[in-house]
């Protein structure tokens, strides 16, 4: 042994180098096996089950794992993590104990996000969690709406078997009717159900028996002049969404019900008999054969894509389809006549292919906007609809890694379809020569670009930016411009297309073939379907976390109004249509 440690000491004195080599190597080995340790073990919170040697948190008993619908379970089984509860989810009604450990509010984190930013940090003191759903003022593109909610009745509800399966949501100070309806408005579920005050349920269909309307008594926790519920008992409202809401199933978006087409083996290639029909067999089948639509005609099942044969543009009574599904019995599957249709998670690769347009472009074409306008958005449909890139003025790196890829092209290049730009003034404008010019409402304008500016391009700005000087000083500075760059484009554009944003929302297919008819593309008409089941690409802010509060004052609206009132005149002046309605607050 003596001899062999003689040997290496020989060696590595005449080899230095491999020495120190494998003194580092075993050094790094170490401090991994170090940082595994640190991060292998599961965190703990005070006060839960988890840790009983901790103390019980300020106000915060253990509250158990919440049932959750699909689009949520994945999350909520990842190994070696625990929730943890946010400081407003404090109970205060005396609820059984077997439903206390049913449910749980809090975000998953592990040890390793304890390095967050500053301004991570500072968003997470200023917000709430994903869950919790603010009154609804629309941050994103494409947020749900109620057109209305009708009460249908009180039901029996138990902890075994949920009457409403969907996604849950709890706030034990300030539930109310209208936010619980909103919330499940916003993930396109059907029905919202309030119990004990204070939860809220949605799901798709009911599956419970009626109770008397003398047990739905309990008063809701945010407004003491509305009933929530009971013990173990729901009150349900149906709920009406508006046409551009995504209503899902599982994975599967519902599309609604529409006419069978006249020849349905042609529109629809794919069909099988399915005498033990239901939706998820349905969607299933469909999602297997690689397409993105998926028709319910009682028990056939058919499967195809968006064309000129079965264009999905008109939509019929959703009760002609609601007949009872075989396999199923609170789903409807449709009729002979009458197809319920569903896109599947596959997507639809008609409109995904791009490139940079062949040869030089003859003449630049801006898409022009205020900030906060949508123009990120309507660069992606028209990307998507003529199959060449977009291009940009400035240069912003995160785009570019979103798939944007003429945003590194100089804007002069040629190379691109259209050029984006917030630019306004008579020297910028003059240097195209045609532009779509993108108008959004200024309330919604402001509010995208100010989150935009403090939280990314689909992030969010936190509470502290709202409630501090920055969302007045942006208010008094931007709010001018906003009218400024409409007028300035109006004035000196050389040949304007006009196209509002909530139009582009309503009526997608139209506009996008006004926008691409003027960059000088003949657009097929199955690519502009294929697009309209794309059209929210991952450029879209998310709409669970909003505002509970109106962030304009008296004052600001005055000032906005009137720039509103001005920018009408100038589009009237020109012979076209002002300012939609909603532009004015109600």
């Amino acid at each position: 042994m003596a001899k062999l440690l003689v040997k290496l000491q020989r060696y590595f004195r005449r080899k230095p180098v491999r020495f120190f080599t494998l003194l580092a190597l075993y050094l790094a080995a170490g401090s991994l096996v170090f940082l595994h340790s640190g991060f292998s073990g599961e965190p703990t919170v005070p006060g839960s089950p988890r840790s009983p040697a901790g103390g019980e948190g300020p106000g915060l008993p253990y509250l158990g794992v919440m049932q959750l619908s699909r689009g949520f379970r994945a999350a909520a089984t990842i190994p070696g993590r625990v929730r943890r509860h946010g400081p407003w989810f404090k109970s205060t009604s005396k609820e059984p104990a077997e439903r206390g450990k049913a449910r749980d509010n809090g975000g998953t984190r592990s040890r390793a996000l304890r390095g967050r930013s500053g301004r991570e940090k500072e968003e997470d003191r200023g917000s709430r969690t994903q869950l919790e759903l603010y009154t609804p003022m629309e941050f994103g593109w494409l947020g749900a709406a109620i057109l209305s909610a009708r009460y249908i009745g009180c039901y029996v509800d138990n902890t075994r078997q949920r009457t409403l399966r969907g996604m849950s949501f709890f706030d034990y100070k300030k539930m109310t009717v209208f936010r619980c309806q909103d919330n499940c408005a916003e993930r396109g579920y059907l029905y919202a159900g309030l119990e004990f005050g204070a939860e809220c349920y949605c799901g798709h269909k009911i599956q419970a028996s009626n109770a008397s309307e003398s047990e739905c008594n309990m008063e809701c926790k945010g407004e003491r002049s509305n009933t929530c519920g009971g013990i173990n008992r729901l009150s349900i409202y149906r709920l009406e969404l508006a046409q551009e809401s995504a209503r899902r199933y599982g994975s599967a978006i519902f599309r609604g019900c529409f006419r069978r087409p006249d020849n349905v083996s042609i529109a629809l290639p794919a069909s099988q008999l399915m005498l033990n029909m239901s939706v998820d067999k349905c969607v299933d089948f469909c999602t297997e054969k690689e397409y993105p639509l998926s028709a319910l005609a009682g028990t056939s099942c058919h499967c195809g894509f968006p064309t000129t044969l079965f264009p999905l543009h008109e939509r019929e009574d959703e009760q002609l389809c609601a007949q009872k599904c075989p396999g199923e019995e609170f789903e409807s599957c449709g009729t002979a006549d009458f197809l319920l249709v569903y896109q599947t998670q596959v997507q639809d690769n008609r409109c995904m292919d791009r490139r940079f347009l062949p040869s030089r472009a003859k003449q630049l074409v801006a898409l022009a906007s205020f900030p906060g306008a949508g123009n990120t958005w309507a660069r992606h449909l028209i990307e998507l609809a003529t199959g060449f890139y977009t291009g940009s003025y400035y240069f912003d790196g995160s785009l570019y890694n979103k798939g944007f890829k003429g945003e590194r092209d100089h804007w002069r290049s040629g190379r691109t379809i259209c050029i984006k730009t917030h630019e306004s003034g008579q020297k910028e404008i003059e240097s195209f020569d045609s532009a779509i010019l993108l108008i959004r409402n200024p309330y919604k304008a402001l509010m995208a670009e100010f989150n935009r500016k403090y939280g990314g391009h689909i992030g969010f700005a936190a509470h502290a930016h709202w409630k501090g000087k920055e969302w007045p000083e942006f208010v008094a500075n931007y709010a001018p411009w906003w009218a400024t760059h409409t007028l300035d484009w109006l004035r000196y554009g050389k040949k304007v297309l006009v196209v509002h944003f909530e139009d582009l929302k309503r009526d997608l297919f139209v506009q996008l073939q006004r926008m691409v008819g003027l960059l000088g593309i003949t657009a097929c008409e199955d690519r502009l379907l294929c697009v309209e089941g794309q059209k929210d690409g991952n450029f879209k802010r998310s709409g669970l976390r909003k505002l509970e509060y109106d962030p304009y004052t008296p004052e600001m609206r005055k000032m906005i109004s009137g720039y509103i009132k001005t920018v009408d005149t100038a589009l009237k002046l020109r012979n076209l249509s002002g300012v939609p309605d909603d532009y004015y607050p109600r």
